[in-house]
């Protein structure tokens, strides 16, 4: 039985990159902080998650995410 032989890739083919957000969606910062949207809608309306306004957008920046969860491991 002959073995595979492993891909060859080239300059010329196009490499898959991951980007990692800055940014998170309302969902997706609820996503990642295991609560609900509705919960973290409360937190920006507490002024205690930092959001940011992009035309009518809201977005939870991810550093927003982390001083969030080290004020709360502060408070404990």
């Amino acid at each position: 039985m002959a073995t595979a032989t492993p891909p060859v890739y080239t300059a010329t083919e196009p490499t898959v990159t991951a980007v990692t957000p800055l940014l998170y969606r309302v969902e997706e910062a609820a996503e990642a902080l295991r609560l609900s949207r509705t919960q973290v809608y409360e937190l920006i309306r507490d002024n205690e998650l930092r959001t940011v306004k992009i035309g009518g957008r809201r977005r939870v920046p991810v550093a927003a995410v982390v001083e969030y969860v080290k004020a709360l491991e502060g408070a404990a």
